[in-house]
């Protein structure tokens, strides 16, 4: 598929890579990008050479939100298909096999806060900043708080949303929004090694671990233990759970089939 808003890619070590490519709009979500963004989310799950998805943005930032010249004349329904189209690659995130990596430089505001949030890990630069930022224009970001407040919890999410200020990447680190902090000349090489690190484990215990921890969310405590249990066990019977262990054993490395 050709893509005019994206930069999509699969690299040696099983990992693909999509770059947000609008970066004289700092990567800003509009129509176009957002259907090309669930578009290639979607591709990279189902292609069998990728085992873990890395999100960046090319230019200096990471994303600024979503297109305002996008916003004017519709009608309320219009704006609620409007941004529900906006925010489908988040959560779609959750609901792809393989893990999602978001490569964090410059700023993430509105639902670039929410595409980092939504992410399963995130890494930083260490002069990163994000935030929900709408309600400084008359908005507000009540969709990205949604993987943000899954993040973060409820008071440090509705923080977020109320004031609109973009935090520093220490703050962001502390408050448990991203995962890792490094030197932002640093950025690209150890993002794309902490992918590949990732990739390098076993994709069906990987697919099975993302999946059963997003169904399993909203569960009541004993009931998530039970579905847990059961993933489990299905993975007891596959073909890289035996040869893991067999590998474990025999002081080599495993060789994956992914079943």
């Amino acid at each position: 598929m050709a893509y005019e808003n994206l930069i999509v890619s699969v690299e040696d070590h099983f990992v693909g890579e999509i770059t947000l490519n609008r970066p004289e709009q700092l990567n800003t979500f509009n129509s176009a990008l957002a259907e090309e963004l669930y578009n290639a989310l979607l591709a990279m799950d189902n292609d069998p050479k990728v085992r873990a998805i890395l999100i960046k943005g090319a230019g200096k930032a990471f994303c600024a939100g979503i297109d305002v010249n996008e916003l004017f004349g519709k009608t309320a329904m219009e704006y609620k298909a409007w941004i529900a189209h906006m925010e489908r690659p988040l959560i779609t995130i959750s609901r792809l096999k393989k893990p999602v990596i978001a490569q964090l430089h410059g700023v993430a505001a509105a639902n670039g806060a929410g595409l980092v949030a939504a992410a399963d890990l995130a890494i930083a630069a260490e002069n990163a900043r994000l935030g929900l930022t709408a309600i400084n224009v008359g908005l507000n970001c009540v969709g990205p708080v949604v993987p943000v407040a899954r993040s973060l919890g409820r008071k440090r999410a509705l923080e977020l949303l109320f004031y609109g200020e973009l935090i520093k990447a220490p703050e962001a680190l502390a408050m448990g929004l991203i995962n890792r902090i490094v030197p932002k000349d640093d950025l690209e090489k150890e993002a794309r090694a902490w992918a590949r690190t990732l990739a390098a484990k076993s994709p069906v215990a990987l697919q099975i671990a993302k999946q059963a921890y997003y169904r399993s969310e909203d569960m009541s405590y004993a009931s998530q233990f039970e579905y847990m249990n059961e993933a489990f066990a299905r993975l007891c019977t596959t073909s890289d759970a035996k040869e893991g262990v067999t590998a474990f054993f025999e002081k080599r490395l495993p060789k994956w089939e992914g079943k």
